[in-house]
């Protein structure tokens, strides 16, 4: 990025949080979803600009609250007040200061998470500086062509009347679906055969079970389940099985894998890329990387022919990052968009995303392109 300014110094780093009802609840194999969290940080440097970025914080219940505090204490002293090179530095550095700390405490995952979050802010700061949009400043050869067209799915569809909410979305212009997965053999059978009546016999249908089986109940899965055309199981088994159990499981049922949301670090996704047991790589933007670590996972993706789709379930900063995300790497494969309602994924990022055909399409505002709407969202903001 020869003709970018990519040094930043820091003055001022603020976090938000907010939560807002879960109405439904997310339904998963593993738990239910209460309410819907939001971790914002902001970042504002010498010169008055800023930058917004998301930091992952679904689960634990009030795990929230943790990862707010850990940011407030932690960042603002090792970042502000200090010139940096660039982002990918400023990445690697605090991953490094913070690598002990994460080993002391347990507590790897939130401390990748809060570091993500401030990625993304980072970047976001850059390409405003710049005037540019995020996918611009990723693909500078594409910085003459049209805004990049992103292709979504609703995602979240719950084992509860999921046909219901299939068809709003349907009616609302997406054009491919997931359900969840993994609440008993009869349960999912029929809730995959209402939802593909609702979407038709064509149309992108995928599935999650959330990490449900084991090895042989995961086959037992695929077997039964391939009969309704689907585009993907995603993580039927623990995400840290072996490769070796994620390749048998590539072998023996007919289905494409999908995983990778709850894998951290270069080496973690290298390898998984590496094997042929998953066909489809979905990093989370907030949960561990944030631009700087994700790009290189998804171009090692990409190159090696594989899908690159980044999952989301959060507000909306995390989102339309994770559409940049995906405009930078290109290839075919979607965005994961919450199919269920969320004031946070709308009120936290104006302008709204628009649909069409399936399809968002991005601005060539700076940055990510959006603003987070404080004041309609004060109702949610939780006081630390």
């Amino acid at each position: 990025m020869p003709d970018l300014s990519l040094s930043f110094d820091i003055r001022q780093l603020d976090v938000f949080l907010f939560r807002a009802p879960a109405v439904p609840p997310v339904q998963t194999s593993f738990g239910i979803m209460k309410h819907r969290p939001a971790l914002l940080v902001r970042v504002t440097d010498a010169d008055g600009g800023y930058g917004w970025g998301e930091i992952w914080c679904n689960f634990p219940i009030v795990g929230d609250e943790h990862r707010a505090r850990m940011a407030r204490f932690y960042l603002p002293g090792l970042v502000c007040r200090r010139r940096w090179d660039s982002p990918e530095s400023c990445f690697s550095e605090l991953s490094r200061q913070l690598s002990v700390l994460a080993l002391q405490s347990g507590e790897p995952g939130p401390i990748q998470q809060i570091v993500a979050g401030l990625d993304i802010a980072l970047w976001d700061l850059i390409a405003r500086r710049n005037g540019r949009p995020l996918w611009h400043i990723f693909q500078p050869a594409a910085s003459s062509a049209l805004p990049p067209r992103i292709q979504v799915y609703a995602s979240g569809l719950n084992p509860t009347n999921p046909e219901a909410l299939a068809a709003t979305k349907l009616a609302q212009g997406y054009r491919a679906f997931k359900l969840k997965v993994g609440f008993g053999k009869e349960r999912d059978e029929a809730n995959l055969r209402a939802v593909r009546q609702v979407i038709g016999p064509d149309l992108p249908f995928m599935v999650d079970a959330n990490q449900a089986w084991d090895v042989e109940s995961a086959i037992a899965a695929g077997r039964r389940m391939a009969a309704h055309k689907l585009g993907w199981l995603e993580e039927p088994i623990r995400s840290d099985s072996s490769l070796a159990d994620w390749s048998r499981l590539a072998e023996e049922q007919p289905l494409p894998l999908a995983g990778g949301e709850n894998l951290a670090g270069h080496d973690a996704f290298s390898a998984a890329i590496d094997t042929p047991g998953l066909q489809v790589l979905q990093p989370d933007i907030g949960k561990w990387g944030g631009f700087t670590g994700c790009l290189s996972v998804g171009r090692q993706t990409i190159k090696n022919g594989k899908l690159f789709c980044p999952h989301w379930l959060g507000a909306g900063v995390g989102l339309t990052a994770s559409f940049h995300l995906k405009a930078a790497v290109g290839g075919s494969g979607y965005v994961e968009v919450d199919a269920n309602p969320n004031p946070l994924r709308d009120g936290l990022a104006i302008p709204r995303f628009e649909l069409k055909d399936g399809a968002v399409l991005l601005s060539e505002r700076p940055g990510l392109g959006v603003e987070p709407d404080l004041q309609a969202c004060r109702d949610f903001l939780v006081d630390l």
